[in-house]
């Protein structure tokens, strides 16, 4: 029968709740006169006329209330609210009804009546909603023929009541305890269910079959997260939890919507609150520019700025999908923040050197992140000679736009692999700062500055995505060496701080290097070890005999067991807590130029070993750990050499390359 209640339409339902809610009004004066009385009420003409008009006078005030609009099965707390004050209102009315008609009414009936209805009609709807929940997941767990995991919800707050009440609406999930660090509410029950104190946790365990762990501690630092994601390790329970705030309220993410983990609370690291003046100083109601800015650190940088309040935005990148990916995201933002700012997405490489000219003189661009690079070690090691002209003359071709344009400030994104580098990636990257380095040394109105920061957690080339899509597919998961170990940041604080150090670096002389403080390094194969048994599962070999292998496969070209942030020890602290500033070797700038022009004669003749020993002889402190692992130049030397031939074709009188 509730099945076919459930598939009227709307306005079939809604009659039958004002017909209900009529004969529980009613049942509710007579109970409220019989209570006083104690016997059963018999209505004269006089209480009958009365109860008619307070019954219709009631449904109506409902109505108005809203309460035949919510829906049963979603019943809200604000819909509580409509039944107690429609309650108020009735009682009122039955009181002036009962003066009107001269109906015999004893004072304390109004009181009775008024309770009555607040139970009848309340608990009416909250019974009802709870038989249709029941029965939903009765008819869903049938439809799929399983059975409904059971899991504790840790945190007993409010996101942790809103979590269970978006559970009791779906079948796959059934809650049996809360989890409250706060003595005041353990053993006390709310909807339901009883929160119980964490040690109580391999008990319920035991109990009741539980294999997942959804959290609820949206209020909860990382610090503490961290804590008790520690405590929770040894249970080898899934563990997952509510979005954070900023998706559900930028993301339009649901309070129901679980996802694993978040890297943020493995680290246990709180961001440092920023500094107001250096976050809007070179940002609001500014034209900023964002080069790679579909990639992770220039789209959190590009979120972030939108949040400042900047008058323009220009998008570069060269991937067409990223770049329609962070403008549609923004785009977004900017309604929700009922911001003007124009976000403008470009296309464009930053090896076009009249391309950025273009666009940078073009939109008057006032503050310039560069953070468009090629950073993946192994990719960039084995396309030696891209990864370099990216990355080198890339950044060349983004100052020098900025110094013709004029730009305030430019900010380089640099990387702590361009410390004693012994891979090309880095090598590039500590070119790219001496670069830099030397051109703040031409007199010029723009502030040059560079950032430097290890790796970010949830990025392309991160551990983190990859290490989760090994766990999900039952492993292995694969770790270079078990003693590898890598400094860690999230992707929105590394953004936050860059802004800030770039602010910084308008303050200090052009060319200031600044280093961001990334914590205790991690160990990536205790790292691992962490992820697969917050996943639910065991490690193979550690744990257990099954579980997920976690399988060493050894450095790959370029890599290191430890990465370092400081070539010298001449560091000083900035005001902000999380940024330092620091005087390394420099270059001249006719010294820089020489570099450029055998940089740009080697990338034009893809000459990998004059590339390889300019990188040696250039002062970036670059040790390879290998010889070179260009693909394309070792295929060239695999075969006999081809000689080109330039001719003309007979027809267009065009020049063309044959291969002779």
């Amino acid at each position: 029968m509730i099945n076919t209640l459930l598939t009227l339409d709307r306005r079939p339902k809604q009659v039958i709740l004002v017909l209900i809610d009529s004969l529980l009004l009613l049942l509710a004066a007579v109970a409220a006169y019989s209570l006083r009385l104690e016997t059963l009420f018999d209505p004269t003409r006089a209480h009958f006329i009365a109860f008619g008009v307070t019954v219709f006078s009631s449904v109506t005030c409902f109505a108005m209330l809203g309460l035949y609009r919510a829906m049963v099965r979603f019943l809200s707390q604000r819909a509580l609210s409509s039944v107690i004050s429609g309650a108020v209102f009735s009682s009122l009315m039955l009181v002036m009804m009962m003066s009107v008609t001269d109906a015999f009414i004893p004072r304390s009936v109004p009181i009775i009546y008024f309770m009555m209805v607040i139970m009848l009609v309340g608990g009416f709807r909250v019974g009802l909603r709870s038989l249709i929940a029941i029965i939903m997941r009765y008819n869903a767990g049938k439809a799929n023929n399983y059975e409904r995991e059971r899991v504790v919800i840790y945190g007993a707050g409010s996101a942790g009541h809103q979590l269970l009440t978006a559970l009791q609406h779906q079948p796959l999930f059934e809650p049996v305890a809360f989890i409250d660090d706060n003595r005041a509410i353990q053993k006390t029950t709310i909807s339901g269910l009883s929160v119980h104190p964490a040690r109580n946790l391999s008990t319920l365990v035991e109990q009741h079959g539980v294999s997942r762990i959804l959290l609820a501690i949206s209020s909860a630092s990382h610090a503490r997260r961290a804590e008790i994601l520690l405590f929770l390790e040894p249970f080898g329970l899934k563990v997952q939890t509510i979005p954070s705030f900023e998706d559900l309220v930028y993301r339009n993410h649901g309070i129901g919507e679980l996802r694993d983990i978040e890297v943020e609370d493995l680290l246990g690291r709180d961001p440092v609150p920023g500094l107001s003046e250096l976050v809007s100083k070179p940002i609001t109601d500014r034209c900023v520019m964002v080069t790679g800015a579909g990639g992770s650190i220039g789209s959190e940088l590009c979120r972030q700025i939108v949040k400042q309040g900047a008058k323009k935005l220009v998008l570069l990148d060269i991937c067409e999908y990223a770049l329609y990916k962070i403008s549609h995201e923004l785009t977004g933002m900017k309604a929700k923040l009922d911001s003007r700012i124009e976000v403008i997405p470009v296309l464009g490489s930053v090896q076009s050197a009249n391309r950025l000219k273009s666009i940078v003189s073009s939109f008057g661009v006032q503050t310039l992140y560069h953070a468009a690079a090629y950073k993946h070690v192994p990719i960039v090691e084995q396309n030696m000679i891209e990864g370099v002209r990216n990355n080198v003359l890339g950044t060349y071709n983004a100052a020098e736009a900025a110094l013709a344009a004029g730009v305030d400030s430019f900010v380089l994104v640099s990387t702590d692999k361009a410390v004693r580098p012994v891979n090309v990636m880095g090598a590039s990257k500590r070119l790219a700062e001496l670069v830099l380095q030397g051109m703040a040394k031409r007199e010029s109105q723009t502030k040059f500055s560079i950032v430097r920061f290890g790796n970010v957690l949830g990025s392309s080339g991160s551990v983190v995505p990859l290490f989760r899509e090994q766990i999900r597919n039952g492993g292995p998961v694969t770790v270079t060496h078990r003693d590898v170990i890598r400094y860690f940041m999230t992707i929105p604080e590394a953004a936050g701080l860059v802004i800030q150090a770039g602010a910084l670096g308008s303050e200090l002389e052009s060319g200031s290097l600044f280093l961001l403080d990334m914590g205790k390094p991690v160990n990536i194969a205790q790292f691992a070890m962490k992820m697969i048994r917050l996943m639910g599962h065991k490690v193979r070999g550690v744990d257990s005999a099954e579980g997920i292998e976690i399988v060493y496969t050894g450095l790959r070209p370029g890599e290191k067991l430890y990465e370092e942030l400081l070539i010298t020890e001449d560091s000083q602290q900035t005001r902000h807590p999380r940024i330092l500033t620091v005087r390394e070797p420099s270059l001249e700038w006719a010294e820089v130029q020489d570099l450029l022009r055998k940089v740009t004669r080697a990338c034009d003749k893809f000459d990998c070993e004059a590339m390889t020993s300019l990188l040696r002889v250039a002062p970036l402190g670059y040790e390879p750990a290998g010889d070179c692992a260009d693909l394309v130049w070792h295929q060239r030397l695999s075969k006999p050499s081809r000689p080109l031939s330039l001719t003309a074709d007979t027809q267009s009188g065009a020049k063309v390359v044959k291969i002779a």
